[in-house]
């Protein structure tokens, strides 16, 4: 039980009395609304002890004893009592005031550092390549924000390893690509399938392409567009003893003649020259939109696994394993069965 020094306000002057009064008044309450002044204010409120008992659930007897209590801790008389029930004293009414005050304050402490608690606790922050975030993250996170609406979203969107330097880095939870040959096992990132989805071709309307099914030497013949284009500062991130045996990454494969971290700058490139766009085939429907045209393979094409990235070491987080789990129900409709 809190002790507070008892004040005789009748002994000291006015502007005295309400400076001890406050004092006394923050001592009572403080860093959480006290007991007995939420008692206080029910009591104000009904205008009897009896009904106050009766919305607060305890006996008249408790409630009575309280309010003596709180009236003895303060040393002034805050409420008049008769048989019609009770009024404020002067002093019950400065009470009565500054407690709605404080207790409002208090709600809106509350209330937030709960919402400053749900941004820290509910933000999320995610990297992906632009096909994903358009065939379902984006719907993903517009349904996560409306089920907490005060959690912030980062969503950075870029290629795999500019992705997986944010990963290292600590800027994202999480990200979205194909899985990354010749991944390094010293960079701690672990990876999570999806989905199986093949490498397709992408030109223009009625290219020479088009004419029947093309092998992989006729498409190379033609120039090159890559919407991930590599940067050497990646190559930490790859194993050199595999590359050795000629595990294929994207500093092996040929030069491009275009490329751009922007998927819609691919999309003009292409579709204003001859050039090939290599990209995941589960994108076909939206090219096609965009006025590209699938090259129909006439070998086998190549067959890689989308997924999740994520820390090894925080893939036990509740938080890593919470969207994991969304992401994995959201992309399940939409994406090719895993193979």
């Amino acid at each position: 039980m809190f002790r507070v020094r008892t004040v005789s306000i009748a002994q000291t002057g006015i502007k005295e009395k309400y400076e001890m009064l406050a004092l006394a008044i923050d001592k009572i309450y403080g860093l959480t609304m006290d007991k007995m002044l939420s008692q206080f204010l029910a009591v104000a409120d009904a205008g009897s002890i009896s009904g106050a008992a009766t919305a607060l659930f305890v006996t008249q007897p408790t409630l009575t004893f309280n309010m003596r209590k709180l009236e003895q801790e303060l040393g002034v008389q805050l409420l008049q009592r008769s048989s019609r029930g009770v009024t404020l004293t002067p002093y019950g009414e400065t009470l009565y005031e500054n407690a709605r005050l404080m207790r409002r304050l208090h709600h809106n402490m509350l209330g937030a550092i709960a919402d400053q608690r749900e941004r820290s606790e509910r933000g999320i922050s995610i990297g992906s390549g632009y096909s994903w975030w358009t065939m379902f993250l984006k719907d993903m996170v517009v349904a996560y924000q409306q089920e907490f609406p005060n959690a912030p979203a980062q969503v950075s969107l870029g290629n795999q390893l500019r992705c997986m330097d944010q990963l290292i880095s600590g800027d994202i939870l999480l990200f979205l690509a194909h899985e990354i040959e010749g991944l390094s096992p010293g960079v701690g990132a672990e990876f999570v399938p999806l989905s199986t989805v093949y490498h397709a071709y992408f030109v223009r309307q009625n290219h020479p392409l088009l004419a029947r099914p093309r092998s992989a030497a006729e498409v190379d013949a033609y120039p090159y567009v890559s919407s991930s284009p590599a940067e050497s500062r990646h190559q930490r991130y790859f194993d050199s003893a595999r590359r050795r045996t000629r595990i294929e990454t994207v500093f092996d494969r040929s030069s491009s003649a275009f490329a751009s971290n922007s998927l819609a700058a691919c999309v003009d490139y292409t579709r204003a020259t001859d050039a090939v766009l290599r990209h995941t085939h589960v994108m076909r429907d939206d090219f096609a939109g965009r006025g590209l045209v699938e090259v129909t393979q006439a070998e086998p094409p190549r067959i890689s696994r989308m997924g999740i990235y994520l820390l090894t070491e925080q893939r036990d987080d509740p938080r890593v394993r919470d969207m994991v789990k969304r992401i994995t129900a959201a992309a399940k409709p939409v994406l090719p069965a895993l193979e």
